[in-house]
């Protein structure tokens, strides 16, 4: 578990210690996070590090209103979102053609058990989901994440995550049966 205010401690003493400790306690679960937004390897990478580099060089405006980690994780979806934003103005597609090139990748990747077609299937049929869906289904299922959390992250009320949570499961099951 991460003790977030011993991290907040250690940076206000030292601040190149409290932020290598910042980096040991969320790399994995961010890497992992954006990884399951922007799929490839060397995007999420690219992503992290910038998410980093947000985090040290604003830490002075965070004002503890939330925990460190809800302000972690909403850095890294704007980090992600802006990548893919980026893609769909440079590449000029849309949508649709966005989630094709995703799973294409996904394909292309290591990230997911190919012997497991269950597990393919279901990786496709999370990056099928509309964007905002795809954000709460990876944060609640995957992170683990309270509705509460996950509405301070995305700037959203609960019970509307908790409805938009529930439509993306019921597409993904629609997406397993139906292919």
């Amino acid at each position: 578990m991460i003790n977030e205010n011993k991290i907040r401690q250690i940076y206000k003493s030292n601040r190149e210690q409290g932020f290598q400790l910042l980096v040991e306690c969320f790399q994995e679960p961010i890497y992992y996070y954006i990884r399951r937004l922007v799929v490839l390897h060397e995007d999420a990478e690219d992503v992290l590090q910038e998410v980093f580099i947000q985090v040290y060089r604003h830490w002075e405006q965070f004002r503890c209103e939330s925990s460190l980690s809800t302000w972690i994780y909403r850095i890294a979806t704007n980090e992600s979102l802006r990548l893919l934003n980026s893609r769909k103005r440079r590449e000029t597609v849309s949508t649709e053609d966005i989630q094709e090139n995703l799973i294409s990748s996904l394909k292309a990747s290591d990230y997911v058990d190919y012997e497991n077609e269950l597990a393919v299937k279901f990786q496709e049929a999370i990056l099928r989901l509309p964007e905002k869906q795809r954000l709460i289904f990876n944060l609640r299922y995957y992170d683990e994440l309270d509705y509460e959390e996950i509405a301070r992250i995305l700037d959203g009320k609960a019970d509307t995550l908790k409805v938009n949570y529930h439509y993306a499961k019921e597409k993904i099951k629609e997406y397993i049966l139906n292919n």
